[in-house]
Order: structure tokens, then C-alpha cells, then sequence
């Protein structure tokens, strides 16, 4: 009997492991819009605002995606994967936190 319980116990063990490995599967997603920085938001979303999100991004402020549409600003975690799109329209693939992004892939639109 104990050994029967041992084996189920093992048996859920292995399933509760392999539910919380799936658990993050599918929940990339993508997301069109332009690389600003977090000061001017969705004001510097347009073509004409490359000059200034790279200023800014010198000076220190952090790159957000603002999407098309609804202008929704996006935090990013991994500010590296943004470098060189500045000012562009992209397709920005990555997982969805709570508060930000985590950047996978970055294509100009």
C-alpha cells in the first residue's frame, strides 16, 4: 500500500511539473506600433518623431512601444532588444507581463 501511494504522489509530481512547463506556451503575441520613448509617449508616434526619441533616449529615458489604434503604451523589459528601431514602425513580438513586454522579435513594418 505505501508504495502505491509513493507512485501516485511521484505521478502528481510530475504532472503538476509539467503543467506549470506548458503554462507559458502560447502566450507570445505581437504587436504593431511605434518605438517611442517613455517621455513623449504616444505624441512622439508618428514618422516625424525618430529625432526626438533618440534624443530622449540618450538622455536616459526608456523606449516604450505605443500601438497602433487605441495608442496603448507598452513598457519594455529588455531595452537592448529595441536599439537601432527608435522612431520606427515595427511589429514587436514577446510574452506580456503585467506591466510590460519582454521582447522577442523586432520587424520593421
Amino acid at each position: 500500500m505505501r508504495k502505491v501511494r509513493v507512485l501516485c504522489l511521484a505521478m502528481c509530481f510530475v504532472f503538476a511539473l509539467t503543467s506549470l512547463a506548458f503554462d507559458d506556451m502560447g502566450k507570445s503575441t505581437t504587436v504593431n506600433g511605434w518605438i517611442t520613448d517613455a517621455k513623449c509617449g504616444a505624441k512622439g508616434a508618428n514618422a516625424g518623431g525618430e529625432a526626438c526619441t533618440k534624443k530622449c533616449v540618450a538622455a536616459g529615458e526608456k523606449m516604450v512601444i505605443v500601438t497602433d489604434g487605441d495608442s496603448k503604451v507598452v513598457a519594455v523589459d529588455n531595452q537592448d532588444a529595441l536599439k537601432g528601431h527608435e522612431g520606427h514602425h515595427v511589429a514587436v513580438t514577446g510574452t506580456m507581463g503585467k506591466d510590460s513586454m519582454h521582447v522577442g522579435t523586432v520587424k520593421m513594418l
